[in-house]
């Protein structure tokens, strides 16, 4: 039985976890592959931290060079976070043409070209199933299952912590700060949640994604990134009113010639699908030219889930190297250089029917002068609400007026909310959110 040997650097959640998969179910993987996938070493900051596997201690380096210059070492799992430390394990893995396995989807969203570049050119494998949806294995099923098929949208819920929030917001009421504080204590958001409750771990994942399935070498920074801080429960009141909830959600597209990638909060119909995917979990809906839709739904994060796309590309690796046919697919489209340079559409210069929420003096004629101002901008009042409307005649007071507009150019709303906001009826900044209209 030939052995495969693995460096797993990083024992946190993900690769505790791995390290506890491996373990635990080895002589399974061994019936199902005919190979022995044996860990000779653990990569850790900290050689004397208390830890959940007391046996494994005597794995543990804190020298990365004890990784990629071991030359019995057959694949390199890098799961400890991060970019810079990350890259350079990477990198020097590669060129020791070791076999990568990783969960790094910051540094595959800003670096990733150049990872696939020369895991192409030593002819090993960079395998990163885990970067994207945790448990859920949508760089599969884009890369393989769907190979065949032009993508014409993906919708996805990608960050379970965001989802987790608007959950609590939605049935229990909650305000943002109150939701939030929960999934910091449940363990689901981390005590600087930023990347999370902002959109840009979204947009980490998003950018992995445009990369495969439409062959685009994405600039992260053109992936139009807007998170759910805004939203207070008094719009989640609203969508409903309206029937709708409010998700966060990366859009990748193509329509008229041009890409859109773009991640923000949308209010999407109650009755649709990803309206009902609540709590931590994350769900991916996807369009292909032949295939139809389909739905991809599970947990996005945590030891288990994520540990189990670790392990699957692994196994992939390892069975490659046993064959002989290292780098048998590629890490994003048939050969990297074939990937186009491609700017991504701007936000401004899509349509959509927006959410618009405008906090204004309980005073006469504060709606024609609002409706004024979106007319004279080409954009038609499909639905209004307001409340809050006295009989008082002090203009201090403030009132919500909350419009759903017809589909509308995203520079002419931009522009109309900076006149409006200018307005001296306007109390506070006018809060808009798109709406999204998909059948999933």
């Amino acid at each position: 039985m030939k052995k495969i040997n693995i460096a797993i650097c990083g024992f946190g959640i993900v690769g505790s976890g791995t390290y506890a998969l491996l373990k635990k179910n080895r002589e399974l993987l061994i019936n199902r592959t005919g190979l022995d996938i044996e860990i000779k070493k653990i990569l850790v900051a900290d050689m004397e931290k208390d830890r959940d596997f007391p046996e494994a201690k005597s794995l543990f380096t804190d020298k990365p060079e004890n990784i990629y210059l071991d030359k019995d070492i057959d694949i390199v799992v890098e799961v400890m976070g991060g970019i810079q430390s990350a890259e350079s394990i990477i990198i020097n893995s590669l060129k020791k043409k070791k076999s990568v396995v990783t969960a790094n989807k910051a540094l595959l969203a800003l670096k990733g070209f150049d990872i696939v570049r020369e895991a192409e050119k030593n002819s090993v494998d960079i395998l990163f199933e885990a970067s994207v949806a945790g448990g859920i294995p949508i760089i599969r099923i884009v890369k393989d299952f769907l190979l065949s098929n032009n993508i014409e949208y993906l919708y996805g819920i990608l960050n379970g912590t965001s989802n987790y929030i608007l959950t609590e917001m939605t049935q229990k009421k909650l305000k943002f700060d109150t939701a939030l504080k929960e999934a910091q204590d449940k363990g689901y958001a981390e005590k600087d949640p930023t990347f999370d409750i902002e959109g840009i771990d979204t947009a980490h994942k998003l950018a992995i994604l445009l990369n495969l399935i439409y062959d685009i070498k994405v600039d992260f920074n053109q992936i139009y990134t807007e998170g759910i801080t805004g939203i207070t429960d008094e719009d989640i009141k609203f969508a409903d009113e309206f029937g709708y909830s409010i998700k966060l959600l990366a859009v990748a597209k193509r329509s008229d010639g041009y890409i859109e990638g773009r991640v923000h909060p949308a209010l999407v119909k109650k009755d649709s699908i990803l309206s009902n995917i609540n709590n931590v979990y994350n769900a991916i809906y996807v369009k292909g030219d032949f295939l139809g839709s389909s739905l991809y739904y599970g947990r996005g994060a945590g030891s288990s889930p994520t540990a189990t796309s670790v392990v699957a590309d692994i196994v992939e690796a390892a069975i490659n190297i046993d064959k002989g046919c290292l780098s048998r697919k590629s890490g994003y489209t048939a050969l990297s250089k074939n990937l186009k340079k491609l700017k991504l559409a701007s936000i401004d210069r899509l349509s959509s029917r927006y959410y618009m929420r405008f906090s204004v003096a309980d005073a006469p004629g504060v709606l024609s002068k609002i409706s004024g101002i979106l007319s004279r901008l080409n954009i038609s009042i499909e639905s209004v609400i307001q409340k809050g409307k006295s009989t008082s005649e002090n203009s201090n007071l403030s009132v919500s007026i909350v419009m759903i507009t017809h589909e509308s150019l995203g520079y002419n709303i931009k522009k109309a909310v900076q006149q409006i906001d200018n307005l001296d009826i306007t109390h506070s900044k006018t809060f808009i959110i798109r709406i999204e209209d998909f059948y999933a």
